[in-house]
């Protein structure tokens, strides 16, 4: 039943990782919301090991970008200039992701134990999804949207502290980070792009401070546990980045933002009748 309930849970890490609807949110409440009473599963351990399937899934999807961002990197450093768009990109993104990596050193704690409670989750579905419709209808008014090479540093910073905010449960990574896009003035296309390549440095960073507390010290069959779950986590992020980056190429995030309220509504709902 444990590797089943860790394949769900995967599943359920990989489609809402890279969907703008918080995975964090929904990993906290699946096993409350559904009475799993399982240490394991529920913990923040665990949590970890799911988003190290989610690292593996953008660094498949985003492989050529990475490639010519490490390169890009390398040449930046022994030249030392930076003038190349990929040199630019990827200083940006090495920028852009401080915000994150310092407040979260700092706020571990209290993000891990005070704000991992359903009303404050419900109350950050919320906000985000509002906010997300206002970023669409200011992004409709625009003329000309900037592309991901007109990224300047201020933008790259703004996004960078968007993606703290969603150090907050229920916020969502991809949904601060691309709703910080849409408001900068940047086209969907290029706000999720930045999103996703912003995002690997810092769920890399967590996987790997996290990662000999995954491995080390689990009883026999745990381990087997675990890799379920970062199987079937890498595999639907993978989808799930697919589908993001094909169907905002057409279509606003009305529909993620209008599921975020929605769902507030039901878990604030659920916890007053518990």
């Amino acid at each position: 039943m444990q590797l089943v309930l860790a394949a769900v849970l995967g599943v359920v890490q990989g489609l809402t990782e890279f969907l703008p609807v918080s995975s964090t949110a929904h990993l906290v409440l699946f096993p409350w919301a559904f009475g799993i009473d399982d240490p394991l599963l529920d913990s923040l351990t665990f949590d970890v090991a799911l988003h190290l399937g989610t690292l593996v899934a953008l660094l498949v999807y985003f492989r050529s970008d990475w490639l010519n961002l490490v390169r890009a990197f390398f040449s930046s450093v022994k030249n030392r200039s930076i003038s190349a768009p990929d040199e630019r990109l990827v200083w940006l993104i090495a920028a852009a992701t401080l915000p994150a990596g310092i407040l979260g050193a700092l706020f571990e704690k209290k993000v891990e134990t005070v704000l991992r409670s359903p009303l404050v989750i419900a109350a950050a579905l919320f906000v985000v999804g509002i906010i997300m419709i206002i970023a669409e209808r200011q992004a409709a008014r625009l003329s000309k949207a900037r592309e991901t090479v007109d990224m300047t540093l201020p933008h790259a910073l703004y996004i960078g502290f968007a993606q703290a905010a969603a150090l907050v449960p229920g916020v969502s990574r991809s949904g601060a980070t691309i709703t910080a896009g849409l408001f900068a003035g940047y086209n969907r296309s290029a706000a999720a792009r930045f999103s996703f390549l912003l995002s690997t440095p810092i769920i890399a960073g967590a996987a790997i401070l996290k990662l000999r507390h995954v491995f080390s010290g689990l009883p026999a069959g745990e381990g087997e546990i675990f890799l379920v779950g970062i199987g079937a986590s890498a595999v639907s992020g993978y989808m799930a980045i697919a589908f993001l980056m094909d169907y905002l190429k057409r279509r606003p995030l009305n529909v993620f933002a209008y599921y975020r309220v929605l769902l507030a509504a039901a878990i604030t709902g659920v916890y007053f009748l518990k």
